[in-house]
């Protein structure tokens, strides 16, 4: 039977898929309007924006899945040293546990008798979450968050290249900007819904940043194009 997604690992997935639609929006907004401000051609930035597209989509892959399985190793070893810990000393184990819930104010008999329940029904889960923070059930899988990436990344960068690429020549980069901007406005408000952040500073900073962004790549465009 297929093993079916926790919620926190769903999160996971989400925040990946839009950190990568986040990015390719920004990352290739910042290229074709690079390319617009010192060529017209229209062959030009489509060429240059496939190019950042699919070179951002490899490397947000591939970064997705190197520091999910870095962080996926951290936890599989706190995994490995709690096991050691119960086996070698499990009485020691049960004592931290319960110190940890007298520590939150805890009456000593409602702490003890938590403990012991907790440690019947699964040390392991018990131990681990109270001493490392884990949830071992809710280990992200570097695979799904790096396919997550791989396909949000050139969704996002879609955007950008089409508006450049459709709207007419006297205002296709003025308009490229404006549905970029919105665009992020999008992702940020999705991105702190997420980490459960400030909606309101998530999407001025992804605002903001994909203005600075679209400015000086344009700026640089003019002075090599001019």
């Amino acid at each position: 039977m297929k093993k079916q997604l926790s919620l926190a690992q769903k999160v996971n997935v989400l925040r990946a898929s839009v950190m990568g639609a986040n990015d390719g929006i920004i990352s290739v907004a910042g290229i074709v309007i690079g390319v617009a401000g010192a060529h017209e051609s229209n062959y030009a930035i489509l060429i240059s924006g496939i190019a950042g597209m699919l070179a951002g989509t490899v490397s947000m892959a591939m970064g997705e899945y190197v520091s999910v399985s870095t962080q996926k190793d951290s936890e599989k070893q706190a995994i490995a040293q709690e096991k050691s810990y119960l086996t070698l000393n499990y009485d020691h184990e049960f004592q931290m546990v319960e110190q940890k819930y007298l520590a939150q104010g805890i009456k000593k008999e409602l702490a003890y008798q938590a403990t012991k329940e907790m440690m019947a029904k699964d040390p392991l889960v018990t131990t681990v979450r109270e001493r490392f923070g884990l949830n071992i059930n809710e280990i992200i899988n570097p695979y799904a968050a790096a396919l997550a990436s791989m396909l949000s990344f050139p969704t996002g960068s879609l955007l950008p290249m089409l508006a450049i690429l459709i709207f007419p020549e006297k205002i296709k980069i003025i308009a490229t900007f404006i549905a970029v901007l919105i665009a992020l406005a999008l992702t940020g408000w999705g991105a702190a819904i997420l980490s459960n952040a400030n909606k309101k500073q998530g999407i001025l900073r992804n605002i903001l940043s994909g203005m600075l962004t679209m400015t000086v790549t344009y700026i640089i465009g003019r002075i090599i194009g001019g």
